[in-house]
C-alpha cells in the first residue's frame, strides 16, 4: 500500500519544525502494514535519528491504553460497576452537588470537574491531590455537558488501584502480557489471510511502561525544556501533575513505542470486530466504544473520544471511529468499520509546548491515511 501523501505530510511537518521526531504505524486487526520513523530526536545537528524503537511520552493516551482498559477488566470481574458512585470508593468525595456522580460520568468526562489545574505547584502525592480534587467546586452540574478532565481520570486511576488491590502500573502489566502474546503471534505468522507482511524490527520496537528506567533514556524522545523543573525532560513525564504523583497517574505517565500502541489497537479492533476477549469481554469493549447519547453535545464514549469531522482524526473516518490524543503530540485512532488503526507519535512539545502546529498536521495525516486505505485496501502492505 502506498502512503506517499501521508509520508510527505510528516516530512513537511518536520521541515517546518512542527516536531523533530515522529513514528507512525498503520494496520488492521491482523497486523501492521506501515511503520516508519521520521526526523531526529531533537533539532540539535548532532541528535540521534528517530527509529521505530524510539520511545515517546504518550501523555493522555494513558487514559485509554492504561486506565480505561484496567477499568474495563475490573468491570468484567464484577469488582467495579459503571454506576458505582464515586463517593462509594473515595470518602473525600461528598456533597449534595456530587453525590450522584458515577464512574461512568468520570469516564465520559461529564462529572462537573475542571479540565486541568496546576495542583503540582502546591501539592504532592495521592493523599493531597485526592483531597483537593474531591473538594473542588464543580464547574457545571454533572451530566449537563462534557468537559475533558484530567482531574476525573486521576480519580479513576485511584479507584482502580483500590478496587484492584494493586497499583495502576501493576494492573496495566496484564495488558503488557497480552501485548507480548500479540507480538509473538504476529512475528510467528509468515502471512495473514489478508497477506500482510510485518514491518522490520518488530522485536526491538515493543515497549510500553510507566516510569522507564534511566537505561532507556537514549531511546526516548525528549519533550520540553521545563522551566518549573529547570531541565530538559527525557524519560521523565512531561505532565507536571503526574510528575508530582511520582510519574504514575490515571491521566498520564505511560511511555511507549508506536509498535506497542499498534499492538494495543489490534487487540481493541479484534474485540470490536472478531469477539476477541484478550483485553476484556467483547460486549464490554463495545459498550466502552459507544458514544454517549444522554450528555448534550458530547462526542465522548467511555474513556475514548469518537469521530467528528473537525477533530484530530480528520474528516474521512467512519462515524463510529474511536480515538484519543496526547498533549505531547501523540494520537491513536481506530476505525473498526474499515478494520484500520493509525498511530502517530511525535514530540511536538520539544523544545516548547507553545508550538501548536500539530493541530493542522493530525487531521491532514489521517485523511491521507484513509484515502490511501480505501475500500478493501487493508489487504495490501507497504
Amino acid at each position: 500500500m502506498k502512503f506517499d501523501a501521508a509520508r510527505q505530510i510528516l516530512r513537511d511537518a518536520i521541515a517546518q519544525q512542527t516536531f523533530p521526531a515522529a513514528v507512525v504505524e498503520v494496520g488492521h486487526a491482523q497486523g501492521p502494514v506501515w511503520r516508519e520513523a521520521f526526523g531526529h530526536l531533537t533539532y540539535d545537528p548532532e541528535a540521534a535519528a528517530c527509529t521505530e524503537a524510539t520511545i515517546f511520552d504518550l501523555a493522555s493516551l494513558t487514559k485509554v491504553i492504561a486506565t480505561t482498559t484496567v477499568v474495563m477488566r475490573l468491570v468484567d470481574e464484577g469488582v467495579l460497576r459503571l454506576d458505582d458512585r464515586v463517593g462509594d470508593w473515595l470518602s473525600d468525595w461528598k456533597g449534595k452537588d456530587r453525590d450522584h456522580v458515577t464512574l461512568r460520568d468520570l469516564l465520559a468526562h461529564c462529572s462537573g470537574l475542571s479540565a486541568h489545574l496546576p495542583l503540582y505547584e502546591s501539592y504532592k502525592g495521592r493523599m493531597e491531590f485526592q483531597r483537593v480534587i474531591c473538594g473542588l467546586i464543580l464547574e457545571y452540574p454533572p451530566r449537563t455537558q462534557s468537559i475533558y478532565s484530567d482531574m476525573g481520570f486521576m480519580l479513576l486511576g485511584w479507584i482502580a488501584e483500590d478496587a484492584g488491590g494493586a497499583t495502576l502500573a501493576e494492573q496495566h502489566a496484564l495488558v503488557a502480557q497480552r501485548l507480548s502474546l500479540e507480538f509473538l503471534a504476529t512475528r510467528s505468522s509468515t502471512a495473514s489471510p489478508s497477506g500482510f507482511a510485518a514491518p522490520a524490527s518488530p522485536a526491538r520496537a515493543e515497549y510500553l511502561e510507566f516510569s522507564p528506567p534511566r537505561s532507556r533514556r537514549p531511546e526516548i524522545a525528549p519533550t520540553e525544556i521545563d522551566t518549573w523543573r529547570g531541565r530538559l525532560l527525557i524519560g521523565e513525564v512531561h505532565d507536571p501533575n503526574c510528575w508530582a504523583l511520582n510519574g504514575e497517574a490515571g491521566h498520564a505517565g505511560l511511555f511507549g513505542t508506536a509498535a506497542a500502541c499498534g499492538g494495543f489497537a489490534r487487540l481493541v479492533l479484534r474485540g470490536l470486530t472478531l469477539g476477541d476477549n484478550a483485553l476484556a469481554k467483547p460486549e464490554t469493549i463495545q459498550m466502552f466504544a459507544r458514544r454517549t447519547t444522554d450528555i448534550p453535545n458530547s462526542t465522548r464514549a467511555l474513556g475514548w473520544d469518537t469521530m467528528k469531522p473537525t477533530s484530530s482524526c480528520g474528516s474521512r473516518m467512519s462515524p463510529t471511529a474511536i480515538g484519543h490524543t496526547g498533549y505531547t503530540g501523540t494520537s491513536l485512532w481506530i476505525d473498526w468499520e474499515r478494520d484500520l488503526y493509525a498511530v502517530l507519535l511525535t514530540n511536538r512539545v520539544h523544545p516548547s509546548a507553545a508550538n501548536n502546529a500539530i493541530l493542522q498536521v493530525r487531521p491532514a495525516f489521517h485523511d491521507a491515511v484513509v484515502a490511501a486505505w480505501g475500500d478493501g485496501c487493508g489487504a495490501q502492505s507497504e
